[in-house]
C-alpha cells in the first residue's frame, strides 16, 4: 500500500471511530437528561398530591364547621347531604337576593 492510502485509511478510521464515540457521548447525554425529567415529573406529581390532600383537608375542615353551624340531613337514594327543610324554604320563599 502507498503512503498516500495508509494516511486515507487511518483518517477514516479516526473519524470513523469518533463518530461512534460522538454519538455514544451524545446518547448517554440525552438518556441521562430524560431520567432528569423523569425525576422532576415525580417531585412534581409528589408536591400535587400533597398541594390536593391539604386543599381535601381544608374543604373537610369547613365542611364540619359548616355543618356545625347549619345542620344537614343525609338523603339515602345520593348519598348526599342537604340542608334542612327549615333554612331551604326560607331561601326558596325569599328568591334570589
Amino acid at each position: 500500500m502507498s503512503t498516500r492510502a495508509k494516511i486515507t485509511l487511518a483518517t477514516a478510521v479516526v473519524l470513523s471511530s469518533l463518530t461512534v464515540w460522538g454519538v455514544h457521548y451524545q446518547q448517554k447525554q440525552e438518556r441521562e437528561s430524560m431520567y432528569q425529567g423523569v425525576l422532576k415529573d415525580d417531585a412534581r406529581r409528589l408536591e400535587k398530591m400533597k398541594q390536593r390532600q391539604l386543599d381535601f383537608d381544608e374543604s373537610k375542615r369547613r365542611r364540619e364547621l359548616y355543618e356545625h353551624v347549619q345542620p344537614v340531613e343525609d338523603d339515602s337514594s345520593t348519598g348526599q347531604s342537604i340542608p334542612s327543610s327549615s333554612s331551604s324554604d326560607s331561601c326558596i320563599a325569599r328568591g334570589p337576593s
